[in-house]
């Protein structure tokens, strides 16, 4: 079970297609094409593309190939932060109801045609109508041109998150000859760094690229040749990695010791959390979990350093929060909140009219498996009654969010707003009926959130932080890392919600 814990851990996040610094380096991308390192970039990725179209494209493990053949209009830096791209400069109006892009002139389509502001809106238009790249647009009303180099989005409310999701993935410019097609999803026309070389390259095996002469941001690829091998097995990837066909690895920790011995980088950062999600706060499908107290003895029952330990080898950390380790918002000090302690635990269920115990069902997939015998040790030392209920992994993701709770591991985002969106606010998989509204101190924490600006509005991040866990709602047990190994000569930056960073943070030095 050692072997297993990133692997599963990727495996859980793509197929569920969510949400994206400790225990090891995070270096910054140096953007120098002049530094010293390999020419050719071989990525060993854990997944296959989802879809060349970038509509249809999942954020997880599909930022190197996406980011190889289109340029975003906005990128992130490594903190989750927007930067410009495509677009230039932005400016949100005061009354935050649009937003103002303007479009560099330099650029252009594999196809020969200009990256120009009538090209954007095509794609924009397309991208909000997409099946996955629609999240980023919910509160757009429409894409209007200014002039030649600038755009207006115009919005239907207020919107702190667009432009984060637009960085993470979900802003990639695509030729509106190809779009009209309908040829994106295996023939991906782009302004990118580089194009896919459909004569070397195999579907599902191996992916060739070609480099784009004068690209207008080449400075930020250096890698004259790349190319991108889907390998799913940890052991084969690392074996690839062994023998010299690929540098970068989507990597698994029970390797670290052979990376060092081979002198290679190591960059690690929390992905995910791991724990019970609740979607019933109110008792409205599990009467106990409507008392608080029943929801504070669920988190001293599990000991979620422990699981850490036993599951996830130690890659990651214990903490009881939903915004990552390291960043802004999440606070060490309220880690100690719920340290275990069983007898605590049992005493607050007793306080809540449970002295006994209760019953309760859940879902269980293969997937998840490896962490049911930490949930039923638990749950059945603290008296809950838990009746198993089996199902595949599709079924699951289905059904899931019909129980009062269930086994989880949900990516995260390195952007405050869009963790409140996502974990708490907006409707997901795995939050199908948000209720915070109907918790009397979390509703007020949340508008403070939606209401406020700048350095005001973090404060209310961190308050709703803090409310969060003191509502206990979830059992949070860690975060996980995801590592990854690169050759002597490559450095590669970890992003909080991609699974795979994006080329523009793989770089030469």
């Amino acid at each position: 079970m050692k072997r297993l814990p990133l692997a599963l851990a990727a495996a859980v996040a793509a197929t569920l297609a969510l949400t994206s610094c400790s225990g090891g380096t995070s270096p910054a991308p140096s953007g120098d094409s002049g530094a010293a390192g390999p020419d050719a970039l071989n990525i060993g990725n854990f997944l296959d593309v989802t879809s060349w179209d970038p509509s249809l494209a999942d954020i997880g493990f599909d930022g190197p190939y996406l980011s190889a053949v289109y340029d975003a209009l906005i990128a992130l830096d490594a903190d989750g932060n927007p930067i410009p791209s495509l677009a230039t400069d932005w400016t949100v109006a005061d009354d935050d109801m649009s937003i103002d892009l303007d479009i560099r002139t330099d650029a252009t389509f594999s196809d020969g045609t200009p990256v120009d502001v009538e090209a954007v809106i095509k794609s924009l238009d397309y991208l909000k109508a997409g099946a996955r790249s629609g999240e980023a647009y919910v509160n757009v009303a429409s894409f209007e041109k200014v002039d030649d180099d600038t755009l207006t989005i115009n919005l239907t409310q207020r919107d702190d998150t667009i432009l984060y999701f637009m960085g993470l993935g979900r802003s990639y410019v695509a030729s509106p000859a190809a779009i009209d097609a309908g040829t994106l999803g295996k023939e991906p026309v782009g302004s990118g760094p580089y194009t896919l070389d459909s004569t070397t390259s195999v579907a599902g095996a191996e992916y060739h690229f070609t480099k784009v002469a004068d690209h207008w941001d080449a400075k930020t690829y250096p890698f004259s040749e790349l190319a991108i091998f889907p390998i799913m097995d940890a052991t084969a990837r690392h074996n690839a990695m062994l023998s010299s066909q690929i540098n970068v690895q989507y990597g698994d920790v029970a390797n670290q010791a052979q990376a060092d011995e081979q002198g290679w980088n190591t960059a690690s950062r929390v992905s995910g959390w791991a724990g019970l999600v609740i979607t019933d706060h109110t008792g409205a499908k599990s009467e106990p979990l409507g008392k608080l107290e029943v929801r504070q003895a669920l988190n001293y029952a599990f000991d979620g350093a422990a699981i850490l330990g036993a599951v996830g080898s130690g890659a990651g950390v214990a903490t009881n929060q939903v915004f990552p380790d390291g960043g802004d918002i999440n606070d060490p000090a309220l880690n100690d909140t719920y340290a275990y302690n069983m007898d605590k635990a049992k005493a607050l269920l007793a306080d809540a009219g449970y002295p006994d115990g209760f019953s309760i069902s859940m879902p269980m997939s293969p997937i998840f498996e490896q962490w049911k015998p930490a949930a039923e040790q638990a749950l059945t030392e603290l008296g809950v009654k838990v009746t198993w209920d089996n199902m595949q992994m599709p079924d699951y993701q289905l059904n899931a969010p019909n129980y009062p709770m269930f086994i989880s591991f949900l990516a995260m985002d390195g952007n405050q707003l869009a963790t409140v969106a996502r974990q708490v606010t907006s409707v997901q998989w795995f939050n199908p009926a948000p209720d915070y509204a109907d918790n009397e101190v979390l509703a007020p924490l949340v508008e403070k959130v939606q209401t406020e600006r700048g350095d005001a509005q973090t404060a209310a991040v961190k308050e709703l932080n803090k409310g969060l866990v003191d509502q206990a709602w979830w059992s949070v047990w860690y975060q996980a890392n995801n590592t990854y190994y690169s050759a002597p000569g490559i450095t590669l930056q970890p992003v909080v919600g991609m699974m795979f960073p994006t080329l523009r943070y793989i770089t030469k030095g």
